[in-house]
């Protein structure tokens, strides 16, 4: 019998009915996580293609410096730090305005820039940490997003919570860039690692609340378009936890 914490049974419904209607969710959850999946893979291969050809030198030349030689970020380096919050805030702004297709093509250009903002994780970090911060960020981020899924208890207030934390990350963030403490950095870090595992397991849950509300109210094509937004918070939660894994476990380049 299909379920969710917030709407409940529906103890009305045939067998039948109630199992195409669980195989619509199970579809749409896929949809979901391939959209992710696919908008990760592009960040990752922009993110590696930049950082290991002749690209760099536009985002991060080697400079010479009073103590030797150093990567300095350009202004299009920069550009590209910032410019993922001005296409989350399009994406966000125009839900209801944006077409389809149109969601779809930010979407991609969306994890293209993200990309390219990530390209200083590897002037930071060796490969190899990477790698390894990376499949430890899926097998958490799987893990959790499971229970999000299938878990019978209602995560709102759970939720409610992490977004608090989620604004006083930003908030120390901004302060920090300023004073530049490693022990704030390193406690941001925990916490943001149990903030965006939580956000994992509620926006899981959100996802497909959301869905047993607007499943045959919104049509093909507002499902299609649902999906993509739903992909962008499940990736966000994704990305944020890896740099805060990466931060916390990465082994740095001696260079």
């Amino acid at each position: 019998m299909a379920y969710s914490p917030q709407f409940g049974a529906y103890p009305r419904a045939s067998a039948a009915t109630t199992a195409v209607f669980d195989a619509g969710l199970r579809a749409y959850m896929l949809r979901v996580y391939n959209w992710m999946a696919s908008g990760l893979l592009l960040t990752g291969v922009v993110a590696y293609g930049i950082a290991n050809t002749s690209l760099i030198n536009a985002f991060y030349p080697l400079v010479q410096t009073p103590f030797g030689f150093a990567h300095h970020p350009t202004a299009l380096a920069m550009i590209a730090m910032f410019a993922p919050l001005a296409f989350v805030l399009v994406l966000s702004l125009g839900v209801n305005k944006l077409s389809t297709s149109a969601a779809q093509a930010l979407f991609w250009a969306f994890c293209g820039v993200m990309g390219a903002s990530m390209v200083n994780i590897f002037l930071i970090y060796t490969s190899e940490s990477i790698v390894r911060v990376f499949f430890i960020t899926a097998a958490t981020f799987a893990a959790t997003s499971l229970y999000g899924y299938t878990t019978k208890a209602d995560l709102t207030r759970m939720g409610s919570f992490m977004m608090m934390g989620l604004f006083g990350i930003i908030i120390a963030s901004l302060a920090n860039f300023f004073f530049h403490s490693s022990a704030l950095q390193f406690a941001l870090s925990i916490i943001g690692v149990v903030v965006f595992t939580g956000l994992t397991a509620y926006d899981t849950q959100r996802i497909k609340a959301s869905y047993l509300q607007f499943a045959y109210a919104e049509g093909v094509d507002g499902a299609a378009k649902r999906s993509v937004y739903d992909a962008l918070s499940l990736y966000l939660n994704f990305i944020n936890l890896f740099m805060m894994l990466l931060q916390l476990l990465g082994n740095r380049n001696n260079n």
